[in-house]
């Protein structure tokens, strides 16, 4: 590229990056705001404070911040891992075995992937209630399912018809059984879109809202999405933008460092499912 292709590409980049991060960095400057300078309109604190942190941490909003954290990672951990193993059992069926009606699979998983979840929330309301799982981890995690797998069916289908069938069939001739050769040959070498496919389907669950305000009512599977439309401040007429800033740059912490720290096989993966032949 010539000078002035590469100087427009990267004031382009530096716009992008700008209009992207701005929010962000918006809610990091409220999250170390007084509540006098919540009010003020500027960008920048006048005054550096932790005393948001303390809140959700410490302080008033403790009982209803640090359980829903938790709630937020053990329902999303489960609720990727189950996703994950059996998408990788039905993509593979899909990629290697030859069937009737396994498009019609495809077709119903991208119909669920698309179908608003605001439509099921209240029939799944008074399911929950009469066979007892609402307000439950298994409540959310069941939900959560119809959010991920159908993104990890996509994925890793696409993924494994990028395997050469070759591999397979070498180990099966060397006396391999087909789950031996499925276990020791393809889910090795289909670990990057794996390992994708597991980052999406946890960032899926991890910031679902609607599920979680309308299955829950309590701390007991409350996740953090639903739990800071709670936030209150110390009364009535304190403004609790802060303590919400506060819990939401915790909240996108993990995700930050999962992007950062795995980007390579995040685009390795994305990648090699994505051009077929």
């Amino acid at each position: 590229m010539s000078t002035k292709q590469k100087l427009g590409w990267a004031v382009v980049s530096v716009l992008v990056l700008v209009y992207a991060l701005f929010p962000v960095a918006s809610i990091l400057m409220t999250s170390f705001k007084s509540p006098s300078d919540l009010t003020s309109g500027k960008f920048l604190p006048t005054r550096w404070v932790g005393e948001n942190y303390e809140m959700i941490f410490v302080g008033s909003a403790r009982d209803l911040f640090v359980p829903a954290l938790i709630n937020s990672i053990g329902i999303s951990l489960i609720a990727t891992f189950i996703a994950v193993v059996l998408a990788t059992f039905c993509a593979y069926a899909i990629a290697r075995l030859d069937f009737p009606g396994k498009k019609l699979i495809l077709t119903v998983a991208l119909a669920v992937s698309v179908f608003p979840v605001i439509s099921v929330v209240t029939p799944l309301f008074n399911l929950w209630r009469q066979i007892g799982l609402y307000d439950t981890w298994p409540g959310l995690i069941i939900p959560y399912l119809s959010l991920t797998l159908p993104i990890s069916i996509w994925t890793l289908t696409a993924f494994f018809q990028q395997i050469p069938w070759d591999l397979e069939r070498a180990a099966q001739v060397d006396g391999a059984t087909t789950w031996q050769a499925f276990r020791k040959v393809i889910v090795p070498l289909a670990a990057p879109g794996v390992f994708t496919t597991a980052i999406i389907a946890f960032f899926i669950a991890w910031n679902d809202f609607v599920y979680g305000i309308g299955l829950t009512s309590t701390e007991a599977a409350r996740p953090v999405p639903a739990a800071l439309a709670f936030f209150t401040g110390a009364s009535q007429f304190e403004d609790p933008a802060g303590a919400i800033s506060a819990a939401a740059i915790i909240v996108t912490i993990p995700v930050v460092l999962l992007v950062l720290l795995f980007q390579r096989q995040i685009v390795s993966g994305l990648t090699q499912g994505a051009v077929k032949g």
